[in-house]
């Protein structure tokens, strides 16, 4: 069964044939890129001068770095809402009453469809309206809140699926050491969901970290607003905004990484605890 595999393992033609393709598209698109390359050279977008204010500290203190500071505090806001989202509404789609389990559906499958754009829109216009905040925040909180329903959901759907995915043993061997299906739910099986779902769940801490660039829109002062509003004072939009690119992509890399790097630590502790004890098991029975 080890053995099995999803597809025909390719042959040495094969192998040479993807290689060949993956030679031609790799020159494909450095050709692109060179081209791309001449064209803003020739219209004067690689000068030094374009690209000199960006290694002023000025530009990261009173531009760069605050933006960067509000995204990630709307991120972070906005990952432990989503997890406490997810985990009570992943757990209630999971719950034996079919009452909790049809309303944890319902707000799970309805914030998942609704666009994270439209909900931002709509909470800024909303607590603007209610004038329950101070207005300078209104546009964190709405940007926080979208970000939270629309992730939680996804967070949630993460749980449940992690659950069914665990072996049926799981749940068996709490029930015979006398623990009841809400207790196995809550000790066994979803802690074992969230170490196998650590890859899926680092996925979507970066979809919530670039999601934060949506709050531009209602005015959210973030890191791709601080961008453009340095780029359009200064004459360089594009190289802002590709500053911006590379300081996304540098946090984005590093979230993925320590997610796996996390997942295959923990999976080997687990792994080594599961070997150690499978001995002792076997004397009892």
């Amino acid at each position: 069964m080890s053995n099995l595999v999803l597809f025909d393992v390719p042959g040495p033609r094969t192998r040479r044939r993807m290689l060949l393709v993956n030679v031609l598209a790799g020159v494909v698109v450095a050709g692109i890129a060179v081209w791309a390359l001449v064209l803003l050279g020739r219209k004067g977008q690689l000068a030094p001068a374009m690209w000199e204010p960006f290694v002023q500290p000025r530009t990261w203190t009173a531009y760069l770095l605050p933006g960067l500071l509000q995204t990630l505090r709307a991120a972070g806001l906005a990952i432990v809402g989503s997890a406490v989202f997810g985990l009570v509404f992943g757990m209630g789609r999971l719950s034996g009453s079919r009452v909790v389990r049809w309303v944890s559906g319902t707000v799970v499958e309805f914030f998942r469809a609704v666009p994270v754009l439209l909900m931002m829109v709509f909470f800024y216009s909303g607590i603007a309206q209610l004038r329950v905040v101070d207005p300078p925040d209104v546009p964190l909180l709405a940007v926080v809140l979208a970000l939270t329903l629309y992730n939680g959901s996804v967070f949630a759907e993460l749980v449940r699926s992690g659950v069914h995915n665990l072996p049926k043993g799981q749940r068996e061997a709490a029930l015979v050491v006398g623990l009841r299906p809400a207790q196995s739910l809550r000790l066994v099986e979803v802690p074992q969901a969230l170490i196998a779902m650590l890859p899926a769940i680092a996925s979507q801490l970066v979809v919530i970290l670039k999601d934060t660039a949506l709050g531009a829109i209602i005015t959210y002062p973030e890191l791709l607003d601080a961008a453009r509003r340095f780029g359009s004072g200064n004459g360089n939009m594009l190289q802002a905004l590709l500053i911006a690119a590379l300081v996304f992509i540098v946090i984005n890399v590093a979230l993925t990484t320590l997610a796996e790097r996390l997942a295959a630590r923990v999976g080997r502790l687990t792994a080594g605890t599961a070997k150690a004890e499978t001995p002792a098991m076997a004397a009892t029975t």
